[in-house]
């Protein structure tokens, strides 16, 4: 290339690669259907192409090729005046000397440009450097797809192509004296180049019109193929692309497909479609026209309303096929679409339609459109795809909290993680926002830059009021509900979201012509949910709700005073119209009060409610001091059909309450001593919940309560005896008297409510016996009698019970035995007897209950032997007997075939190994005073588990020492553990609890996964085989004696959770040590492929009492945030806590910052643990990392 041309471009390239990004190949790119690794995972909905064409980078715009000496005065001057005029800089060589091959710096810059600009003149060939960077051009071409121009000048492609003519004569004579290998390349990129659609000056009067046109075609194409960034920092949206592949089939090339995306408003249904439009546009499937119709409701607003169907519809076609042709056209009827795209193959998306006025103008049906394309919809209402014959759809549902927290931190810091010191603002944004990603978005650009008091500031703001861009989005979906719906809509919103159908079905009953229709139309406009039976609604959308009911007016300019609104939501609003006895009016159908300790206090009178006659639901909680209720109540509305009071301040209900309408009652934790006096009418109540009411006395007459189903008394203490006529509630299914300490005896009639399946009793105390006819319960299916202690049999009728499926007679310490009847409950599949401590025996043929599948004895302290016809219990896959500290035998000769766990831990006067069943997978023997282990036992072949006590004959049972999985060696004199433990080789725990005498341990098996040597007081040194265990949990909980090298060997072994060891300071192994709850951690850059592995090490500072804390530590960097967790047990001081922490895969920060906190609950950090010192060790890359995984809370209690 000519120095002099170059020497005369100005080099200005930066601020024009700023602006156009990362480059790939625009006339024929292979784009691909997925996102940038830092952002989204990868789908597989079309073939991903090299990683060289779809994320490169490239370093230059242009990169020229041609002859100085052709073009020096009649071209140049004019082409890098356009190329200048509009920012396109070329490379530069100035500096490289020619020669007669490029060199590498050549070659990169070539590799580096995103154009090769190749102009051929007649004596182009004359320079074997031309050659060689068209060589390099067009090897560009084919592996990185950069763009080819070329320009043929004042020469003939077709001469350029076959070398021949004027052309020919000058290549052959560069081609003198070279290789055939070098003239064959050269020759095959003449022809590739000359094939290429490029320019010619032919066409051309004026040099100058031709490098203007050129030039500006050149940065139109720049900017047409610069990639899109509208996705840059989208979350989750590989995940969504999976979801969706399926439904597109990209296999039926020949099928036309429609398919629908709908979910609630603001959940990123058009962001989603947005990109799956771009990817699917971009992937080369030839689609003949391609798209994107946004937000189609607001297209159809835009028709006159004096519009009838049909012009609605040809306005609607006329504007879709103008979109889609990009041109504006007429149309004079509606077959125009059907006609114009029959044959074509197109990609349309028809975003946010809510008419079916919309369907029928821009997509009624497939045949409207060619072999191969994709219509996809968009909407809200999956009634409305449904109806338009659209089976394939997609449900949007919201993010995980992780994916939400990115998606807050993308818009509120530009970056996936919180900054330092919003981590906790963050999480309660993002919870306030409901993980709805419109709600994410726009409080986090509503924060952004802010201070962290400016955040905190906000906060109020953003629990009680909706953003204006989210309320106007949310209401567009209310708005346009029929009247019915709305004031559906607004009841959920405001008393029934996170309510059971059932329930709300019931208590609207009278409100509503049908209010199962009315929930299914919000669920099918993706305004509420109905998962697991429950009406659901979204944070955000409840909280539209409660701002249209205090927003609405009397007239345009008169907002209603807060107690002639219909329902009142707003804590301060219900506190003005309770505190002021003429502020309530008869508008008022419905209170839901909740206060927090930081809102005001309330003072009522007894009048508070008496001019609100119109009254239907009433939820107070007042859970704490700050309201302040009179002594009684004037009166309650006698429309009241849903009464919850949470800690209701009154001794009874008003004098004149009446029930009749009443459907729900939920009064718990009340100060109740009774409800009211005589028969009321309760035809209506369904449900009555007054449990933890501690003063409650009696329950009234139910005599009418004959569609109660749900009676709740739990912890009601006071309660002595119910009244005779529960046994009218007939369709009563669920009773609960667990707690009930006073309650002696129960009436018979009870059992006159045939329809009873859940009875619960548990913690009866005083409860003496059960009436005798309980074989009248003939839908009985469950039966908790744990914890009555006084309880000493049961009926003999109780095996009359025909359902009855579940017992539970845990914690009787009374009960002496069973009755024999119990061996005709056939469909008893749960028998919990733990803890029965006075039961002797069971009934000889309680293997007669052959469907029993949970058997637990343990703690059956009297418990001498089990009756032969266990053997039996053929679907019994565990029997627990721990703590039976009498039994001595099992029965022989029976083998249980489902039996899989036999658990005898405890069973200390047990000597003789139980073969009760050959199918055991899981044998735990601890506690017992067997020695020996038979050899049969080599013959079980699901044995998988086996927990023994040590003892002196296991050394000379070789067959055992292959089998034992947990080996317990505690309080004992042993001096030392011989080599035979590694002999142990599926040995998982070893137990070597108080062994005080013990100084060092041995070589361990391989296998082992726990080490508890805690008290081990005399314990000094460790193996060096130590550091082997890969995957192990180390205890040496108060091992005071262990010398340097022990403990520097259990910091640096890899363990599988915590470990626990004596020490007053951080050790020296950890690189990195602070005092305080944090270190930073300066990373060689190096090394950052490996360095993603790190060992903790933390000690308390012990200030009280605590059970159950857990440690939390994040790890931090410029642009990531992670964070792990575990359960530290037990609470010590002057211990350390090893463990593993991971930093994220993508850290390419060379500081990180790991921060650890200690917590009570899952929310609140504790003040009575903290972190006194902290240090970190990073781990080499060689070390094993399948066994090294970072400490979780999921572990089990040691």
């Amino acid at each position: 290339m000519n120095s002099s041309f170059l020497f005369t471009v100005c080099v200005a390239a930066t601020c024009f690669f700023t602006l156009l990004g990362t480059l790939f190949f625009m006339r024929y790119r292979k784009s691909r259907f997925r996102e940038n690794n830092e952002t989204v995972n990868s789908s597989s909905v079309s073939p991903v192409p090299p990683p060289s064409c779809v994320s490169r980078n490239w370093v230059h715009t242009v990169f020229p090729s041609f002859h100085g000496e052709d073009v020096r005065t009649s071209l140049l001057t004019h082409i890098l005046k356009e190329f200048k005029s509009k920012a396109i800089y070329p490379f530069i060589d100035e500096k490289m000397k020619r020669g007669k091959i490029i060199g590498p710096e050549l070659k990169k810059a070539i590799q580096g440009s995103r154009i090769a600009v190749v102009l051929l003149s007649k004596n182009y060939a004359s320079s074997s450097w031309c050659l060689d960077e068209l060589v390099e051009i067009m090897k560009c071409q084919e592996e990185l797809d950069q763009t080819v121009i070329p320009i043929f000048y004042e020469v003939n492609p077709s001469d350029v192509k076959k070398q021949r003519g004027d052309f020919g004569k000058v290549f052959k004579k560069t081609c003198e004296g070279k290789t055939n290998e070098v003239i064959e390349k050269w020759s095959q990129a003449l022809s590739k180049v000359a094939t290429i659609t490029g320019y010619h000056s032919i066409n051309w009067n004026d040099d100058a019109k031709m490098v203007e046109d050129i030039t500006t075609e050149i940065l139109n194409t720049l900017i047409n193929s610069t990639p899109s960034r509208d996705f840059d920092g989208l979350v989750g949206m590989g995940a969504h692309m999976e979801k969706i592949e399926p439904l597109l089939r990209p296999d039926l090339k020949e099928e036309v497909r429609m398919i629908g995306i709908w979910g609630p408003p603001g959940i990123g249904k058009t962001t989603i479609a947005r990109f799956l439009f771009h990817q699917l546009s971009s992937n080369n499937d030839n689609f003949q026209h391609t798209v994107f119709v946004e937000n189609v409701k607001a297209m159809y607003t835009t028709i006159p309303v004096s519009s009838d169907d049909y012009n609605a519809k040809l306005h609607l076609q006329q504007s879709f096929l103008s979109k889609i042709i990009k041109k504006d056209i007429e149309i004079p009827h509606l077959g125009v679409a059907q006609d114009t795209l029959k044959d074509k193959k197109v990609l349309v998306v028809l975003d946010d339609v809510n008419r079916s006025v919309q369907l029928d103008a821009m997509a009624e049906e497939t045949g409207w459109f060619g072999n191969g394309s994709r219509i996809i919809f968009t909407t809200q209402d999956r009634h409305l795809l449904k109806a338009h014959g659209i089976n394939d759809l997609y449900e949007v549902g919201s993010p995980s909290t992780d994916e939400a927290l990115q998606i807050f931190c993308t818009y509120a810091f530009r970056q996936k993680s919180p900054k330092a010191g919003f981590e906790d603002l963050s999480r309660e944004v993002t919870k306030l926002a409901g993980d709805l990603p419109l709600g994410l978005k726009v409080m986090g650009s509503c924060l952004r830059g802010l201070s962290k008091e400016e955040w905190k500031n906000k906060l109020p703001s953003l629990r009680n009021n909706l953003h204006g861009d989210i309320e106007s989005a949310l209401k567009f979906s209310y708005d346009a509900l029929r009247r019915e719906d709305k004031n559906l809509f607004l009841h959920i919103a405001c008393f029934f979201n996170h309510e059971k159908i059932e329930i709300v079905e019931h208590i609207l009953a009278r409100a509503f012509l049908n209010v199962r229709q009315g929930i299914h139309v919000l669920t099918e406009k993706s305004l509420i949910s109905t998962n697991s039976e429950y009406v659901v609604m979204h944070d955000l959308l409840a909280q539209l709700g409660r701002e249209i009911v205090r927003n609405v007016s009397t007239s345009e300019h008169l907002t209603r005073e807060p107690g002639q609104r219909q329902f009142l939501v707003d804590a301060r609003d219900i506190c003005e119209v309770l505190s002021d006895d003429t502020a309530g009016t008869s508008s008022v159908i419905g209170i839901n009060l909740k206060l927090s300790k930081a809102e005001e206090r309330l003072h009522t009178s007894e009048s508070a409610f008496e001019r609100m006659t119109n009254l239907q639901f009433l939820r107070i909680d007042s859970g704490y001091n700050g309201l302040y209720f009179p002594q009684s109540l004037n009166s309650i509305s006698r429309k009241i059909r849903l009464l919850e009071w949470n800690d209701f301040p009154m001794t009874c209900l008003p004098s004149n309450f009446s029930p009749q309408f009443l459907v729900k009652l939920c009064m718990q934790g009340s100060k109740l001593k009774k409800l009211w006096d005589g028969i009321q009418p309760l035809r209506n109540l369904k449900w009555m919940d007054l449990r933890s009411s501690k003063n409650l006395k009696k329950i009234p007459d139910l005599s009418t309560a004959t569609n109660l189903t749900y009676l709740c008394l739990r912890g009601c203490s006071s309660l002595e005896n119910l009244p005779s006529s529960i046994g009218n509630a007939t369709n009563l299914l669920n009773l609960d008297l667990s707690d009930c300490t006073r309650l002696v005896n129960l009436p018979s009639s009870i059992w006159n409510a045939i329809n009873l399946q859940t009875f619960d009793l548990k913690d009866c105390s005083s409860l003496v016996e059960l009436p005798l006819s309980i074989g009248n319960a003939i839908n009985l299916k469950s039966l908790n009698l744990g914890g009555c202690s006084s309880l000493k049999d049961l009926p003999s009728s109780i095996g009359n019970a025909p359902y009855l499926q579940n017992l539970y007679l845990d914690y009787c310490s009374s009960l002496v035995n069973l009755p024999s009847s119990i061996e005709n409950a056939i469909n008893l599949q749960v028998l919990d007897l733990k803890y029965c401590s006075s039961l002797v025996e069971l009934p000889i043929f309680i293997g007669n209950a052959t469907n029993l599948r949970y058997l637990d004895l343990s703690g059956c302290s009297s418990l001498v032997e089990l009756p032969s016809s266990v053997g039996k219990l053929h679907k019994l896959p565990k029997l627990t007997m721990v703590g039976c500290s009498k039994l001595k035998v099992l029965p022989i000769n029976i083998n249980m075939v489902s039996l899989r766990e036999l658990d005898l831990t405890g069973c200390s006067s047990l000597k003789k190994f139980p073969e009760i069943s050959t199918n055991i997978k899981h044998l735990h023997l601890i506690g017992t005073s067997i020695e020996e282990v038979p050899s049969s036992i080599k013959s079980w072949p699901h044995l998988e588990h086996l927990r023994m006590s040590y003892s002196q004959n296991l050394k000379k049972s070789p067959h055992a020492l292959d089998t034992i999985t947990e080996l317990h060696i505690t309080d004992t004199e042993i001096l030392d553990i011989g080599s035979w433990v590694k002999e142990l080789s599926h040995l998982g725990r070893l137990v070597l609890y108080g062994c005080k005498n013990l100084v060092s341990l041995p070589q361990l098996p391989g296998s082992l996964l726990d080490l508890d040597a805690s008290n081990c007081e005399s314990l000094e040194r460790l193996d060096s085989s130590l550091h082997n265990l890969n995957s192990t949990t180390f205890r040496f909980i108060n091992c005071f004696k262990l010398n340097q090298e022990a403990i520097h060997l259990i910091s640096q072994t890899p363990c599988r959770l915590v470990a626990v060891l004596p020490g007053g300071e951080v050790p020296a192994c950890f690189t990195y040590r602070a005092f305080g709850n944090f270190v930073t951690v300066e990373l060689d850059g190096r090394s950052l492929p490996r360095s993603k592995k790190f060992r903790a090490c933390i000690l308390l500072d012990y200030q009280g009492d605590m059970k159950k804390p857990w440690a939390a530590c994040s790890v931090t960097s410029e642009q990531t945030y992670t964070s792990c967790s575990a359960i530290l047990r037990p609470v010590l001081s002057e211990h350390l806590y090893v463990f593993n922490v991971e930093a994220p895969d993508r850290v390419t920060s060379t500081e990180l910052v790991f921060e650890f906190r200690v917590f009570r609950t899952n929310i609140f950090p504790t003040n009575t643990l903290k972190i006194k010192e902290c240090g970190i060790l990073q781990l080499l890359e060689e070390a094993d990392d399948e066994h090294r995984q970072s400490f979780s809370s999921d572990d089990d209690d040691y």
